[in-house]
C-alpha cells in the first residue's frame, strides 16, 4: 500500500502518484465516454466509415505535428500549469461537440483539440515521471495505467446507455462536467513542476533527425505505436462492424467495458513483473499472444466468439501499455525526457495513422473480416522488433 498512502505525522496520505492516478482516472473517464461514440458521433457526419478512417487520419496528422511544435514549451514552461489549462480547453471543446451541426465547425473545433491533445499527455506523462524514483518506475505507470483503464471499465459501458437514451450531447455534458472535477482536484492536489530548460529546441526538423537517429529510441517508439494501433481496431473499426450487424450503442458499450477487465486485472502486476525480469520477456509475450489471438477472430464468423477473441486479446494489452511507455523511459539519460517525450508521444499518432489508413484502405476493397488479418501482421511485426529492445531490468537499478 506504499505506493498509495505515505504515514505523516502519524496520519496517512496520499502519495504524489496515487494522486495524479485519481487525476488521471477522472480525465480517462470522460475520454472513455467520448471514445464509446467518437465513431458513430463522427459517421452521423460522413455516413461513411471510410470516410470515418481517413477524417480520423487527418486528425492523427495534426497531433504528430502538433507533438513536434510544442516541444519548445513543454522544455521550458511549468507543465503543472500546462495540464491544467489543458483541461480547461477540453470542457470547452466537449461543450461545442455537444451542440455542433455543421461538418465545418466539427473539423475546426477538432483540429484545435487534437494540439490541445498533445499538451495535455505530454505535460501529464512528464509529471509522472518526474515524481517517479528510476527503480519503481515501471510500477508507478503501472499504477497509473491501472487507474486509467479503471474509467474504460466504467465508462463505455454507461455511455453507452446514455447515448442509446439520450443522445450524444448529454455523453458531451457529462464527459466536460469530469474533465472540470479533474481541474479542480488536480488544482488541490499543489502538485507543482520545478524542473526545467533553460535553452529550448526550435528547430522542428533538428529535433525530428536527433530523436530517430538513436536505434534504441526508434524501437521504443515503434513498441508504442503498435500498442496504439490495436486499439485503433477496437475504438474505431469494431464499433462500426457492430453497429453494421445490428448491434446497439448499449452492446458497443458491454464490449468496450469487457475489454478493460484484463488490464484493470492484470497491468499493475505485469509493470512489477517486468521491473524484475526486464522489459524485452514481457514485450515478446504480450505481442504473439495478441498476434496469434487476433489470427484466430478471422477463422470464426460468428460475432460474438469474435469479440469475446477481442476481449482475451487485451490480456497481452495488458503486458504492453505501461510497460512501453516506461522502456522509453529508462532508456534516455539526463534531461532528454523534457526534448524527446513530446516526439515519443507522436508514436500514439503514429500506430493511430499508420491503422487508419491502413485499415480503412483495406475496407475499399475486402470484407471488414480481412482487418484481422492485418492487425495481426502489425502485432507479429512487433513481436520481432522486441528482440532489439536493450535488457533494462529496473529493480537492479539504485
Amino acid at each position: 500500500m506504499g505506493i498509495l498512502f505515505s504515514k505523516e505525522r502519524g496520519a496517512y496520505h496520499f502519495t504524489g502518484i496515487a494522486k495524479l492516478s485519481i487525476v488521471g482516472m477522472l480525465v480517462s473517464l470522460s475520454t472513455a465516454f467520448l471514445n464509446t461514440i467518437w465513431a458513430v458521433y463522427i459517421d452521423s457526419f460522413l455516413h461513411n466509415e471510410v470516410y470515418v478512417g481517413l477524417f480520423s487520419a487527418f486528425l492523427t496528422v495534426i497531433a504528430f505535428i502538433s507533438f513536434f511544435v510544442f516541444i519548445p514549451m513543454v522544455e521550458k514552461s511549468d507543465k503543472a500549469k500546462i495540464f491544467s489549462y489543458s483541461l480547461l480547453s477540453f470542457v470547452i471543446f466537449y461543450v461545442l461537440f455537444a451542440i455542433i451541426t455543421n461538418l465545418v465547425v466539427l473539423l475546426i473545433t477538432a483540429v484545435v483539440m487534437t494540439a490541445a491533445l498533445s499538451l495535455s499527455v505530454t505535460s501529464y506523462g512528464l509529471l509522472v515521471k518526474d515524481i517517479s524514483e528510476k527503480k519503481n518506475l515501471s510500477t508507478n505507470e503501472g499504477l497509473v495505467y491501472t487507474f486509467l483503464n479503471l474509467s474504460f471499465v466504467i465508462g463505455p459501458l454507461v455511455s453507452g446507455l446514455i447515448a442509446a437514451r439520450f443522445g450524444n450531447p448529454w455523453v458531451f455534458a457529462i464527459s466536460a462536467l469530469f474533465i472540470l472535477i479533474a481541474f479542480f482536484f488536480f488544482k488541490s492536489t499543489g502538485i507543482k513542476d520545478t524542473e526545467g530548460k533553460k535553452r529550448t529546441d526550435r528547430n522542428i526538423i533538428k529535433n525530428f533527425k536527433d530523436y530517430f537517429k538513436n536505434s534504441d529510441r526508434t524501437i521504443s517508439y515503434l513498441l508504442r505505436g503498435g500498442v496504439n494501433m490495436w486499439w485503433i481496431l477496437i475504438y474505431l473499426f469494431v464499433p462500426l462492424w457492430m453497429i453494421r450487424n445490428g448491434m446497439s450503442m448499449s452492446d458497443i458499450g458491454i464490449f468496450l467495458f469487457a475489454v478493460a477487465i484484463p488490464l484493470i486485472s492484470l497491468e499493475f502486476f505485469f509493470s512489477k513483473k517486468a521491473a524484475k525480469v526486464g522489459f524485452r520477456r514481457i514485450f515478446q509475450f504480450g505481442y504473439l499472444f495478441v498476434a496469434v489471438i487476433v489470427l484466430l477472430s478471422f477463422i470464426f464468423s460468428n460475432v460474438y466468439i469474435i469479440l469475446s477473441f477481442l476481449v482475451l486479446a487485451s490480456i497481452g494489452l495488458a503486458m504492453l501499455e505501461s510497460t512501453t511507455e516506461s522502456y522509453f523511459f529508462d532508456i534516455l539519460g539526463g534531461k532528454e525526457r523534457y526534448r524527446f517525450y513530446g516526439p515519443f508521444n507522436t508514436s500514439i499518432d503514429f500506430g493511430n495513422f499508420v491503422a487508419k489508413i491502413f485499415g480503412s484502405v483495406l475496407l475499399i476493397f475486402l470484407p471488414f473480416r480481412y482487418l484481422f488479418i492485418l492487425f495481426a501482421a502489425f502485432m507479429f511485426i512487433m513481436f520481432l522488433l522486441s528482440f532489439k529492445t536493450k535488457k533494462v531490468i529496473e529493480s537492479k537499478r539504485k
